[in-house]
């Protein structure tokens, strides 16, 4: 199933905006939105009712509008503008996100990144069997030579990625129990990739997110050899409104990791 020119389309509206004078909006939760956020939900609706019309979508702002469909064991999740904040301060770390679930698990996922002109992919099969993970230069409105990512077996001292908007002392004093030399500040789904990419290795959020904010790099982190957990070292499952009827697509604190195996300091 190839997300990726769905992926494009929603970039490009989204780009389109982001050259305007655009309005932003505080929704019911005190989180942002604006036009751009909503068009590319269309295209991207759409899309994913043009390839795969028996699966169900469950996307940020029609679930900020209380429309939730009834999902089984698989759905797609999705967040189609992750970064909003990043979006209005216009320094460009964006992102457009789509993933597939299967089971709780995100077994397909694609990032894109158009103002940077950057685009991730990768997917998981049966038994956690890496399909693999990829990345490309996006131009011109199209994608370039794939090129294969995946995680980095780190020497000395790690990288560590977080939040450019969020952040705080508990993210700091997790960091602490790992031996941690550089600390690297990016906003939205990139700093999945950016440990899928090997240029990162472990990546805390200690803070509230949904589950469309993070299941596309979850699946693209995974499919490069990462994992993504819960603080009692649990994959980070998806479908948890349906799963645990709790009425929530709230993840939990999580910790995303590249190679990292054990705690280093």
């Amino acid at each position: 199933m190839d997300l990726n020119p769905i992926m494009l389309a929603a970039g490009a509206e989204i780009m389109r905006i982001y050259a305007t004078d655009f309005a932003v909006v505080t929704k019911g939760d005190a989180s942002p939105v604006t036009e751009a956020d909503q068009k590319a939900e269309a295209i991207i609706l759409a899309g994913l009712k043009h390839i795969a019309p028996g699966i169900p979508v469950i996307a940020e702002e029609e679930a900020a509008a209380g429309r939730f469909p009834t999902t089984a064991g698989t759905f797609f999740l999705v967040d189609p503008l992750d970064g909003t904040k990043e979006f209005i301060s216009k320094n460009g770390e964006f992102t457009v996100n789509i993933a597939l679930i299967e089971d709780g698990r995100p077994v397909l996922g694609a990032v894109y990144a158009p103002a940077l002109g950057k685009i991730w992919w990768g997917s998981v099969g049966l038994n956690g069997k890496s399909g693999g993970a990829f990345m490309a230069e996006v131009a011109n409105g199209a994608i370039g030579e794939a090129r294969p990512i995946s995680v980095r077996q780190p020497e000395g001292g790690l990288i560590a990625v977080g939040s450019r908007s969020h952040g705080g002392a508990e993210t700091q004093a997790y960091l602490e129990a790992y031996a941690v030399a550089d600390f690297v500040a990016a906003g939205s789904s990139l700093k999945f990739c950016l440990i899928a990419e090997g240029r990162a290795d472990i990546y805390p959020r200690m803070g509230r997110t949904m589950e469309w904010d993070t299941a596309a790099g979850d699946a693209v982190l995974r499919a490069a050899g990462g994992r993504v957990e819960t603080l009692d070292g649990q994959p980070l499952k998806y479908g948890k409104r349906f799963q645990d009827n709790d009425g929530d697509y709230a993840n939990p604190h999580f910790v995303a990791f590249g190679a990292v195996e054990t705690r280093l300091a």
